[in-house]
């Protein structure tokens, strides 16, 4: 499942199709030193990515000129203020091309949106002996809220397995599949291995048995063209903090009659139609399963990020990401020591890699000296690390607002930690 040196190709130098010196110029942070005379290179945007001055000014906006609560008030600051988190709803579905904006429910990430799923969903219809199906590459997110469940239930986790080269292996798949099937669960995109998963395909097999399709987007949807109708899931989840928005907010996209038929996954205030002291009415979805005072600020704050990568587009961003990818991966292949896993062609802008002799939290820690921020240790997969046979990697990941030059320099600083560890002689580049 790794792939190790490879044909010296021509490097491509300059990915086309963006602005990104002037894009850069958006985001604050990324014109910070990390070290003195070391500017900050952001390559840990898998983890969460920065946000652009706008989405900054509209979080401070909301606090400083109309903060109240929604729904409840009459009065102008609570008007304007539902009609702010109810617009950023809207403009969510038209993101990922939902059927409504009554599809959209407002969680605080997509870790919450899938327990959302597992108890609304899971505990109130799967039974003793039903079947979940989840990939050995999914984060621990997309896994321990299905093992909770299953153990609540009595329903039953199997595993999908991988191929060689880091793809799920669908013939496996289509194994797996019988009437006690009820879920499928896999990831749009890998956090580890970059690896784009065939996801409409997946949910065509799901059905077929019978089952549902929940895709887990937290790195798809803010990497590439999303559509949630075309791909046919059952659920759809993402977070707001990958995709240059706030932390704290994040989206469950459910069908409607799944919605209409799952309980509420928590009670309290503005959830509810009537409250009696024995019993309550709740209201339609997706209300129904926004209790409490929500993250008005965030979910806001998510709109305006929609809104500027919506304005770059998302077939550019994708297809930067990919000639940066695509450039690392070349220029790594000159690194004897180094393995690269994940599949070789298309995948996302994620580069996951262990340096013979070295171990990923030295590699990170060294190459912070030189204001590369990287990610090293098992990224919440420890079942694909033990798939790979590795503890830990240490981790890449690329936004729009990267560079080639950036790529240049966390190279560097990576012959620098083979020339501390003693490692083999570089090839001339």
């Amino acid at each position: 499942m790794s792939s190790q040196n490879g044909k010296n190709g021509k490097l491509k130098k300059k990915p086309a199709g963006l602005n990104v010196e002037k894009i850069r110029e958006d985001f604050p942070i990324l014109g910070r030193e990390v070290h003195p005379g070391k500017p900050l290179v952001y390559l840990d945007n898998a983890a969460t990515s920065q946000k652009p001055q706008v989405v900054i000014d509209r979080l401070s906006e909301y606090y400083a000129e109309y903060n109240a609560n929604v729904h409840r008030g009459i009065h102008v600051l609570s008007e304007e203020a539902t009609d702010a988190y109810e617009r950023a709803r809207e403009k969510i579905q038209h993101f990922i091309h939902a059927e409504s904006s009554q599809n959209i429910v407002y969680t605080k990430g997509a870790t919450e949106s899938i327990n959302l799923v597992a108890n609304a969903w899971g505990r109130k219809f799967l039974e003793p002996g039903d079947e979940i199906l989840v990939s050995y590459m999914e984060h621990h997110s997309n896994l321990v809220p299905w093992q909770l469940v299953a153990a609540a239930t009595g329903a039953r986790i199997r595993g999908i397995e991988l191929t060689k080269d880091g793809h799920l292996d669908l013939e496996h798949l289509e194994t797996l599949f019988n009437e006690k099937t009820k879920l499928v669960a896999v990831t749009q995109m890998s956090n580890v291995l970059g690896t784009i998963n065939p996801v409409r395909d997946i949910a065509e097999m799901a059905h077929r048995a019978g089952a549902l399709m929940l895709v887990d987007g937290a790195q798809g949807a803010a990497h590439m063209p999303t559509d949630v109708r075309q791909m046919d899931c059952d659920f759809y989840v993402f977070s707001g903090h990958k995709m240059c928005g706030p932390t704290g907010v994040g989206v469950l996209y459910a069908k409607s009659d799944l919605l209409e038929a799952m309980d509420p996954f928590m009670g309290g205030g503005e959830m509810i139609e009537e409250v009696h002291l024995d019993a309550s009415t709740y209201k339609d979805p997706p209300w129904k399963f926004e209790a409490g005072t929500p993250n008005i600020a965030q979910a806001i704050g998510l709109g305006y990020a929609i809104d500027y990568i919506r304005n770059i587009g998302m077939d550019v961003i994708h297809a930067h990401e990919s000639d940066l990818m695509n450039y690392a991966m070349q220029r790594m292949r000159y690194f004897d020591d180094i393995t690269v896993f994940g599949p070789l062609g298309t995948r996302g802008g994620i580069v996951s890699f262990t340096m013979e002799g070295t171990h990923p939290h030295d590699i990170a820690t060294i190459v912070d000296q030189e204001g590369v921020a990287l990610r090293a240790g098992h990224h919440c997969a420890q079942p694909l690390m033990r798939k790979l046979q590795v503890g830990s990697t240490a981790r890449i990941s690329i936004y729009f607002y990267n560079t080639t030059d950036e790529i240049d320099k966390f190279l560097s600083a990576l012959t620098q930690v083979r020339e501390i560890f003693g490692n083999v002689a570089q090839r001339t580049v």
